[in-house]
């Protein structure tokens, strides 16, 4: 049987219950939540406006109604909220990071 060193056992209840590990669950939140709703919201908004009006049938550019304006509208902001998100991540790695070298030492 091999001899197993044991590294220092990580208590996850002193993990949730402290300060540092809650600002992160409340930044993340405030930073995830409007982000999805709005989201959602702008995702929905073309097939709600398509389905029941004819406000996007109207040309925008030349032959190019707001229909699709809006439909390539939404691959932009796909990718914006990507790349907002990935930057924030990195922030909130560098945080989980910070949280278990304090709970190590």
């Amino acid at each position: 049987m091999k001899k197993r060193t044991k590294a220092k056992e990580i208590n996850y209840t002193q993990i949730v219950q402290s300060s540092q590990f809650k600002k992160l669950l409340k930044q993340k939140r405030q930073f995830i939540l409007p982000l999805s709703l709005f989201f959602f919201a702008f995702y929905f908004t073309l097939p709600v406006l398509t389905s029941y009006t004819t406000v996007l049938n109207t040309p925008a550019i030349g032959p190019i109604s707001w229909a699709w304006v809006f439909a390539f509208a939404q691959f932009i902001m796909t990718w914006v909220l990507c790349i907002l998100y990935s930057r924030r991540a990195a922030k909130f790695d560098v945080m989980v990071q910070e949280i278990k070298q304090q709970m190590r030492g």
